[in-house]
């Protein structure tokens, strides 16, 4: 089984930003515990800022500007990369580092290196130890936490399972940090409005996730024909207990039977939307129906400033939104060319809208 395990930055970090060595000896010994019968085993972890904020010195609240939290997560992350190849090495294991930026996954050709970079790595037992390239990337196309991350290598290593590390014991009918008697929900076998409600805003002041975004990693995942396990980091033996799909080890999201490409699941839940789009039934029915374009001539509104190239969402006349895309020219020349025909459009306008290869299908 090839299995990919996430923990974030407030399951390796203890209250002061420094990195737990007893969260990631406990962690990888459970690795080693999965390698010993068998399985392959990827880790994506969280953690290089944090560890970093010690190290230089800083302390109460987090920097917020880019080049600031970059130069941090330089200095973190070769502390956090000594930790995991410390306590792999302890039980005869070697870790190797990727770093990974979002344009490996939307290039088929980075894709696909990508791709046999890991494959190769895991048929020489090494684990492979990943995270965002935090000190390089670009602001306007990050992945936004590691979760979403998680479920693209998850994805793009064809694993059997995604299990998302987290400091409580999964997704619950309320916060319950704040309410004592909320239950845990053990199975997600649809997604819906008020289950999304549940999972609430940003986790903790260390990590940038919070159990909203690892629905939405489970969901990513759960499209990719995925299982995931959404469990608590401190529990015993998590990642035997979600491979053997013990019950009560967390919520178990169920796979669906389709399976998205990397680049429209990108699309559809790691790229922030800039905009809405309202269509009439016609255009709706030949997206649902036919999967085409979507053209000027099917869009009767424009909600939002977006630039070429930005993703916006695909609402229905009701205002229901049922797709998302990237869309080819600016929110100002889509007010000009909304409702027209092709032919009518001037020379030099983008002939579609939202082309079918950029559009996603999401209700």
């Amino acid at each position: 089984m090839n299995v990919v395990a996430k923990i974030g930055t407030s399951s390796i970090t203890d209250e002061r930003g420094e990195i737990s060595r007893a969260a990631i000896d406990k962690l990888t010994s459970e690795v080693a515990a999965l390698r010993s019968m068998g399985h392959r085993v990827v880790v994506v972890t969280s953690g290089a800022i944090a560890a970093g904020l010690p190290a230089l010195g800083l302390s109460g609240a987090r920097p917020t500007d880019i080049a600031t939290l970059q130069a941090i997560s330089a200095v973190g992350q070769s502390r956090l990369m000594a930790a995991y190849d410390a306590a792999l090495g302890r039980h005869g294991l070697v870790a190797g580092q990727v770093l990974l930026a979002p344009l490996d996954f939307m290039d088929r050709s980075q894709y696909l290196h990508a791709r046999g970079t890991f494959g190769r790595l895991l048929d020489l037992g090494v684990v492979p130890i990943v995270n965002e390239n935090d000190a390089v990337a670009d602001d306007e196309i990050r992945y936004g936490d590691n979760d979403h991350l998680a479920a693209l290598v998850a994805h793009l290593i064809y694993a059997d399972l995604l299990v998302l590390l987290t400091d409580t014991a999964g997704l619950h009918s309320a916060d319950p940090r704040l309410v004592a008697d909320a239950s845990l929900i053990e199975e997600i076998v649809e997604f819906d409005h008020e289950l999304e409600q549940m999972a609430g805003g940003r986790g903790t002041v260390r990590g940038s996730g919070g159990m909203a975004s690892k629905l939405r990693a489970a969901k990513m995942a759960s499209w990719s024909g995925i299982r995931t396990v959404i469990a608590a980091a401190d529990r015993p033996a998590v990642l035997s207990a979600a491979v053997a799909a013990d019950p009560g080890v967390g919520t178990v999201v169920r796979p669906r039977d389709r399976r998205l490409g990397a680049r429209k699941l990108w699309i559809a839940f790691a790229k922030p939307y800039e905009g809405v789009l309202k269509v009439d039934d016609g255009a709706r029915r030949a997206l649902l129906e036919r999967g085409t374009s979507l053209l000027a001539v099917g869009v009767t509104g424009v909600t939002g400033e977006f630039d070429a190239g930005d993703a916006v969402e695909v609402a229905d006349a009701a205002g229901t939104v049922f797709a998302k895309g990237l869309v080819r020219m600016d929110a100002r020349a889509l007010r000009a060319a909304a409702g027209r025909r092709t032919d009518e459009l001037p020379e030099g306008v983008a002939r579609e809208v939202v082309h079918r290869d950029d559009l996603v299908v999401t209700g």
